[in-house]
């Protein structure tokens, strides 16, 4: 049953109708591939910079407070998905073009979900946020992306534009209002893991094959070796 958020008689659905309608005079070979970005490339191309955000917290000098954070990218997106199931069921507003006949759908199979709000926003915004807080480069990039991926479920007709502000808005919300209290829990975590078999996953070792800590502890021990007794310098 439509819900007053469903009602949409003012700019929400003029948005919608806006962009859809690029959909409307595009060749279909682009409407293909950006359905399949909006459905799946997106969210790989996120996977993929967390990849490289590993790679290289994993080489920074506090390498387990980094991977703590990166940690938090994953969990954070799954208690913003799970924090949405009430929301939504809550909310109970249908897919736009349910109400709405003259929007252009590109996928199938979402006439029986809930429109608000929008998980893939949820889920791309989340990263991005997340990773922000560990490596402000590639979070910029993943902020890029999940703006990007708001316009393709917009495009593709599947979501309203405040289906998709819902999205960044809850995802916002969840990772830097849990992020204090997650980084309590895991910063302890990785720095224990530091001392397992894992270890190399959280910090690279060196070319050597010893993490960079031990060997910065080596270098301190030779150098004081290396120094020569008070007596000597006395006389």
């Amino acid at each position: 049953m439509s819900t007053p958020l469903a009602d949409t008689t003012n700019p929400d659905l003029g948005l919608l109708y806006a962009v859809n309608g690029l959909a409307k005079r595009s060749p279909q070979w682009l409407d293909h591939l950006v359905s399949w970005i909006g459905e799946y490339g997106i969210l790989i191309g996120l996977a993929m910079l967390c990849l490289v955000g590993w790679l290289q917290a994993r080489r920074r000098p506090d390498a387990p407070v980094a991977i703590a954070g990166l940690l938090w990218v994953p969990l954070s997106v799954a208690i913003a998905e799970l924090a949405n199931l009430p929301i939504a069921a809550i909310v109970d507003r249908p897919r736009p073009f349910v109400d709405h006949s003259g929007l252009l759908v590109l996928v199938d199979g979402k006439a029986g979900t809930h429109s608000f709000v929008s998980d893939h926003s949820t889920m791309t915004m989340g990263v991005a946020v997340a990773l922000f807080l560990v490596n402000r480069r590639l979070g910029w990039i993943a902020g890029g992306l999940a703006l990007l991926q708001g316009f393709c479920r917009m495009f593709m007709g599947v979501h309203y534009p405040t289906d998709v502000i819902g999205g960044f808005a809850l995802a916002t919300a969840v990772v830097l209002l849990l992020a204090p209290i997650a980084m309590a829990v895991l910063v302890p975590l990785c720095h224990a893991l530091t001392r397992t078999a894992v270890a190399p996953l959280i910090r690279a070792p060196e070319r050597g094959g010893a993490p960079r800590g031990r060997r910065r502890g080596r270098e301190r021990a030779v150098r004081a070796d290396e120094q020569p007794p008070e007596s000597d310098l006395a006389a």
